[in-house]
């Protein structure tokens, strides 16, 4: 199972970090590659993204999964692939940072299932690093911009 955690500072309090991850349709859109998403109810959507691994590049559709709203700091999903057999979960994770900074860290660990699963993973294993840090940095700012934009800072 390939896993990576990336950590983003953020110049907000830790209750932004909050109200932004804690709606799904925030942060959809910041995933790499993204073409769309539905969102089916508080806890459960769907998301489709273009996926760009080295030599594999193929439309990618998977369901995500709350599987925990711990407020003010944490929201957990599960992932599951709809046209590809992989599963997955991950985090957002916010915390105090120093200097009136906090860290928000993104977590995703995610396995590739059946015929091709070797060569997926092994796939996934140098291209997630790179995933999880955007996908963390952009959740990361789009979140100190919306604070900005409703605070009127």
């Amino acid at each position: 199972m390939a896993s990576c955690k990336h950590q983003a500072e953020v110049n907000i309090p830790i209750e932004a970090i909050w109200n932004f991850v804690s709606d799904i349709g925030n942060w959809a859109p910041l995933v790499p590659g993204y073409i769309s998403h539905e969102i089916l109810n508080d806890k459960e959507s769907t998301w489709s993204f273009k996926s760009d691994m080295g030599i594999i590049k193929k439309k990618i559709e998977l369901k995500v999964d709350i599987t925990s709203w711990q407020e003010p700091t944490k929201v957990t999903f599960h992932l599951s692939g709809l046209n590809e057999k992989f599963t997955g979960q991950g985090y957002f994770l916010a915390s105090k940072g120093r200097n009136n900074k906090n860290i928000m860290t993104g977590s995703l660990e995610i396995s590739a299932e059946g015929m091709m699963a070797k060569v997926a993973n092994s796939l996934l294993n140098t291209s997630l690093p790179e995933i999880t840090a955007e996908l963390t940095e952009a959740v990361a700012l789009k979140a100190e911009q919306e604070y900005r934009e409703h605070a009127g800072v």
